[in-house]
């Protein structure tokens, strides 16, 4: 446990800088992008340039980019992400509004990847080179060339326009109806997950024939034990080492991918809140959502190397 905690102390130095660099680019980005807020806080009514320079005065836009950075820097340390120019409303609230919703559609789409992948991948190695293993190998690969947004109208037109079978859109939340809540939520967690359920299943593929083929495998199988066993007991488990790094990266494909996919599906979570942001040229919001996004994204991958050290005793006695 003290590798364990030495290692994790270490990961949390390292992201600080990380976490300043991610606030970095995404505040230098919107710096130079064409919106102006000025405009939008008025909402066309046409102000004049005193009202303009009051308002660019009042919000620190006049101010060299590193003082307005480091402003910027305080005010999320005191978890203030700014204030929309359109609804006059806390970024930070409309934020935490939207993003239960995201969050809901990402661990469900992970959710069905990693159990799609892991019955699709072992069956492949286990079938190694016969038909269910090139059925698998097939299917995937179609499924990573193909984008979750193609996917996404397939499912719209196909299962909810001429079946019936589920909403094309809007959203009920869980504590209302489980049931209403699952049947709007399936073919956005579908979309979303097929992609990253189609390339872990490759590479928990590759994976298990590696693990297949060494030694103790055979000795075991050898001396009796059924290849079930074998499997879940120790195959398994060493050969899931591999996947689960690439897990960390496609988790944060899915939290950026739902943003797209909610738009699709008219879901009110953090992609409708960007859309709209970006329409009404309301950058704090964009950069708000973005921001969120991106430290997300960093957080997953901090805990994906906490769950690689503790499946890993190679990499804790190495430290």
């Amino acid at each position: 446990m003290a590798v364990i905690a030495r290692m994790l102390v270490r990961r949390v130095l390292i992201l600080v800088p990380l976490l300043l660099g991610v606030i970095l680019f995404v505040f230098t980005v919107m710096r130079f992008s064409d919106s102006k807020p000025e405009y939008a806080y008025f909402q066309g009514a046409n102000p004049t340039p005193e009202q303009i320079h009051q308002f660019q005065v009042d919000n620190g836009l006049l101010d060299p980019l590193p003082v307005r950075y480091f402003h910027f820097v305080g005010q999320l340390l005191h978890g203030d992400m700014g204030t929309s120019v359109l609804t006059k409303a806390p970024v930070l609230h409309s934020v935490t509004t939207a993003l239960p919703l995201t969050l809901q559609l990402t661990f469900l789409g992970l959710a069905i990847a990693v159990v799609l992948s892991l019955i699709f991948g072992v069956t492949g190695a286990i079938f190694r080179d016969r038909w269910p293993d090139q059925a698998i190998r097939f299917v995937s690969l179609v499924g990573v060339a193909a984008p979750g947004f193609w996917l996404a109208l397939l499912m719209i037109q196909y299962l909810a326009v001429d079946q019936g079978w589920f909403p094309t859109s809007g959203y009920i939340n869980p504590a209302d109806s489980l049931s209403g809540w699952l049947r709007c939520m399936a073919l956005p967690a579908l979309s979303l997950s097929l992609p990253v359920a189609a390339q872990l299943t490759r590479i928990i593929r590759t994976s298990m024939v590696e693990e297949l083929d060494k030694d103790y495998v055979r000795t075991a199988i050898g001396s009796g034990l059924p290849m079930i066993v074998v499997v879940g007991r120790n195959v398994l488990r060493n050969a899931l080492i591999n996947p689960l790094t690439v897990l960390g990266l496609r988790v944060g494909y899915l939290l950026g991918g739902a943003v797209v996919i909610e738009t699709i599906y008219s879901l009110p979570g953090m992609g409708q809140l960007m859309i709209n942001a970006v329409r009404d040229g309301d950058p704090a919001v964009v950069q708000g959502v973005v921001l969120t996004i991106a430290v997300g994204f960093v957080v997953v991958n901090l805990v994906v190397d906490v769950l690689y050290l503790l499946v890993n005793p190679r990499l804790r006695s190495a430290a």
